[in-house]
């Protein structure tokens, strides 16, 4: 985070690309909220909010476990800065 508690824009990133996997892998599963909750790990509530792309209150570390428990290969790939 950023001195003001604000994320910075390369958290934004992976955050967005995270959602954006879990709702895919939710609409694409044919799963309903309740089994997909069971194969994460988690409630049907938060569920929810993936398939809304409301994961702002997510920590980053939770949606890379879930992407990981959905079957997905979350990897970081780091670059210099020049």
């Amino acid at each position: 985070m950023t001195p003001h508690n604000h994320p910075a824009p390369e958290e934004l990133d992976m955050r967005a690309a995270l959602t954006a996997a879990l709702e895919a892998w939710l609409e694409h599963s044919g799963l309903t909220q309740t089994a997909a909750a069971a194969v994460l790990g988690t409630t049907q509530a938060r569920v929810s909010e993936i398939k809304h792309g409301k994961t702002a209150q997510f920590s980053l570390d939770l949606l890379v476990r879930l992407a990981a428990r959905a079957g997905m290969q979350p990897r970081l790939t780091l670059t210099a800065s020049r």
